[in-house]
């Protein structure tokens, strides 16, 4: 039997291999491997594409939300909002700055719920860290309304959701500074680690350039303390090619999922819902079943890899068990997803009688 992997690297740079062969090879050449032309251009592509003014290059993603929540002055005694259903990146972009994470469950569609911000704020809040998680934007509008109505900062976690919109508003073009994964898997994926921030504000952009980089702006002028972390010109070139074929990418998974939700029917697997504002990106096809790991089983008894997003939720993490913040919260949704969720495979370049095979096998699950 042969395997459906729940994605394909190879077979993703197979489709422009050429074109990503050349852009490394061109970089080689060049000479120049940190901080260099690459990675200027990169910026300003990216910026183009989501309307941002300034995009900074970093590390990886994690290092793009710590950055970004330092760059607002954010450490401790202060509270950001965050929702409880997320990878706990977005929690530790809080908790490395020393702040307090206040955790918020998910609605419907697995996002903070829009309508228990409020209820959350308190005179420490300093922002709300919104996760568009699986590749679908949250009630960006309105969440955008309460922090202007609450004069408090907007962050976005967009690590999943690379060019979704909500409306005729681009996921990162609404929160005061956004945070991206360029995680190899992503819909925008290095090949490697890799992350960036984007904002309009000129002196949040300045403060991340300056943090990232030791901390300074002229060389051996440390202003602060800073860290190591800058997006090298290597991955740079790689996700300018990745770049121009996003639009083609997300429209690859997005046909993919079309067939998902209009193929499988089964009373034991509940589809994910989109927001009829919303253009989902289908980073991750997220389905639910009270016998998550029966259908997990049947799944891979089929040949068919599938992944568990997220087992357990940021609050319950080990990590944090003796933290004041994690103690008596209860998050019944959130909770309830991370026992019952399922990640179907969905990638670039996934060949069709894949798809026909995950939705026959998902057809055929009976709950035992």
């Amino acid at each position: 039997m042969t395997i459906v992997p729940f994605t394909n690297l190879k077979l993703t740079f197979e489709l422009h291999q050429e074109e990503y062969e050349g852009a490394i090879l061109e970089t080689l050449r060049a000479g120049w491997y940190v901080l260099g032309s690459q990675l200027s251009e990169f910026e300003g592509e990216f910026a183009y594409f989501l309307g941002k003014k300034h995009c900074i290059g970093v590390g990886c993603g994690l290092d793009a939300l710590i950055l970004a929540v330092r760059s607002l002055d954010i450490g401790f005694g202060d509270e950001v909002i965050v929702a409880g259903n997320t990878y706990i990146a977005t929690v530790l972009g809080i908790t490395e700055n020393g702040a307090t994470p206040v955790f918020v469950d998910c609605n419907e569609y697995y996002e903070i719920d829009e309508t228990l911000i409020e209820n959350a704020i308190t005179q420490r809040t300093k922002a709300v860290l919104v996760t568009n998680l699986y590749g679908q934007c949250c009630n960006l509008p309105v969440i955008r309304q309460i922090c202007d109505r609450n004069n408090i900062k907007l962050i976005e976690d967009c690590a999943q959701s690379h060019g979704a919109h909500f409306g005729n508003l681009k996921g990162g073009a609404v929160g005061d500074v956004s945070c991206f994964s360029f995680y190899p898997t992503k819909p925008l994926g290095a090949f490697g680690d890799g992350g960036a921030v984007v904002t309009d504000d000129l002196g949040i952009a300045d403060r991340i350039r300056m943090l990232r980089n030791y901390g300074s702006k002229e060389k051996y002028v440390n202003e602060r303390t800073g860290v190591n972390s800058r997006l090298d010109e290597l991955q740079a070139s790689v996700l300018r090619v990745g770049l121009r074929h996003l639009e083609e990418s997300n429209l690859e998974r997005q046909r993919i999922a079309s067939r998902y939700l209009s193929e499988i029917s089964n009373p034991f697997v509940e589809l994910p819902r989109t927001r009829t504002e919303a253009d989902h990106v289908y980073h991750i096809f997220a389905v639910q079943s009270t016998d998550r790991d029966g259908l997990k089983a049947h799944l891979a008894e089929c040949g068919i890899q599938t992944q568990v997003h997220y087992p357990i939720p940021p609050h319950k993490a080990p990590c944090y068990s003796n933290e004041r913040f994690a103690r008596g919260v209860f998050l019944p949704k959130t909770e309830e997803s991370a026992g019952s969720e399922l990640s179907l495979p969905i990638y670039y370049g996934m060949p069709e009688n894949d798809v026909d095979r995950i939705i026959e096998a998902v057809n055929a699950f009976k709950r035992s």
